[in-house]
């Protein structure tokens, strides 16, 4: 059996996963090497020279990738990729961070995917363990990356956001809580397309779990109810519902969110809850669920459900000027998102869309639009399918093509007792660098109104 000292393992991406992923390897003796085709971040050099890993940028070696005994790749790197098909060809493993990070450590893993709500939730879920006093770690899409947080620090349980991407690469991995929130269309160009391929991606997440485990999901979802089908599981499956239905582990009736596990039953107020919205409900069943499974106590769930502060970039109120109020929810990169934002909205909503349509379907909103919104500003470097679609059905549909342009359309089209709504449906590319980027800069020019 070989030792570590002579297993090559080749990092492919230089960022937060790829070089935790690095530092771990190193830490445990493998031969490291990282190639990254884009450019690395000089805080990201740093930590490489620090702990004496070779590296490479602008390009990828074949012949060093090629001799590989294992491949750890970074979520945004796809199969298509043409050094990831030639690893793939020649039968090299191909492994995510997290299928990495989790043979080095026995910690309790709460894992939570879904294509809206990820984000809100892992944080909710992290700031209620914390609450009650855990050695909780925050890693996956948010917080540092797993990799390196094993290779450093000791946590007893880790929250994490897990994306399809992350998942796709996940084999012995096991969730001891996994929480599916919703499975919407999204990312599917990296899924040929199809639905099943990118619901089959989500449901990777329960993958080898036991009857000691934990399985928390929507339960009106048909996606995911057609996909249970499918699946064989020994996991105790805790579904939850804003619907009255008793049957469900968490449900609402009356605006009083009940907690229905045999073990524990408790209620919370839906007025009670820091985070507005019908999305939050979800969020906030998921994660009060996920904490009693781990014994927290209800006081300490509902203190924390209580005095949570929002996600950035997710429907974050940034000031009200002139009777208008201007909300940045540019994490919104698909049509789902921006339906749950446009749900939340009880005044007259001028609406902001665009960026990089990934095959999105608009119908799902036009119902919302129709109702809600008086003005679209389409921002986007090719804005036609947006206006193929609503120009018609709303009184203004104009353009912007970088965002002073549309705060100032914006300010202009809204009166007092608007809400100007930054909900782009699609993903940040063609004028941001990505959808942070997106909302500084919506933030920066809403705050610049007198």
């Amino acid at each position: 059996m070989q030792n570590n000292s002579t297993k090559n393992i080749v990092i492919l991406g230089g960022a937060e996963s790829g070089v935790g992923a690095a530092v771990l390897a190193k830490v445990k003796g493998f031969n490291v090497w990282l190639s990254d085709m884009g450019s690395i971040k000089p805080k990201f050099k740093e930590k490489l020279e620090e702990y004496h890993i070779d590296w490479e940028e602008g390009q990828h070696t074949e012949a060093k990738v090629l001799a590989a005994h294992e491949i750890i790749k970074s979520p945004g790197i796809p199969d298509t990729a043409p050094i990831v098909k030639k690893a793939i060809a020649k039968n090299i493993p191909i492994i995510s961070e997290i299928e990495f990070a989790g043979r080095y450590t026995d910690a309790k893993m709460v894992c939570i995917t879904g294509s809206n709500g990820k984000t809100t939730t892992t944080l909710l879920t992290y700031h209620i363990l914390q609450k009650a006093g855990l050695n909780v770690g925050l890693a996956g899409n948010v917080g540092s990356s797993l990799a390196y947080q094993v290779a450093t620090t000791h946590h007893d349980v880790y929250v994490i956001e897990l994306s399809s991407f992350q998942l796709d690469n996940m084999y012995e991995f096991k969730a001891n809580v996994a929480v599916l929130l919703n499975i919407t269309p999204d990312h599917l160009d990296r899924y040929d397309y199809k639905m099943e391929n990118y619901a089959a991606a989500k449901f990777r997440i329960m993958q080898n779990q036991t009857s000691d485990d934990t399985f928390i999901f929507w339960y009106d979802d048909p996606i995911i109810a057609a996909q249970l089908k499918q699946v064989n599981t020994e996991a105790r499956l805790l579904p939850f519902t804003a619907r009255n239905d008793e049957q469900c582990a968490a449900y609402m009736a009356d605006d009083v969110l009940h907690f229905n596990l045999p073990e524990n039953a408790w209620q919370v107020g839906r007025n009670e809850l820091s985070l507005k919205g019908l999305h939050n409900i979800y969020n906030s069943m998921a994660a009060g669920l996920s904490a009693s499974v781990l014994d927290i106590k209800n006081e300490v769930i509902r203190a924390a459900l209580a005095d949570f502060e929002a996600v950035e970039h997710r429907l974050q109120f940034i000031r009200k000027v002139g009777g208008v109020t201007y909300i940045n929810d540019s994490k919104a990169t698909n049509v789902n998102a921006t339906w749950y934002a446009l749900e939340s909205m009880t005044e007259p909503v001028v609406l902001i869309l665009g960026g990089v349509d990934k095959g999105n379907d608009y119908s799902e909103i036009e119902p919302l639009v129709k109702e809600k919104v008086k003005a679209i500003v389409c921002l986007g470097v090719d804005n036609t399918k947006l206006h193929n679609f609503f120009d018609g059905k709303v009184p203004v549909v104009t353009d912007a093509r970088s965002m002073a342009e549309c705060v100032e359309k914006c300010h202009a089209l809204a009166e007092s007792g608007n809400t100007v709504l930054l909900s782009p449906c699609c993903a940040s590319f063609d004028l941001f660098k990505n959808m942070e980027d997106r909302g500084e800069q919506f933030k920066e020019n809403v705050n610049k109104i007198s």
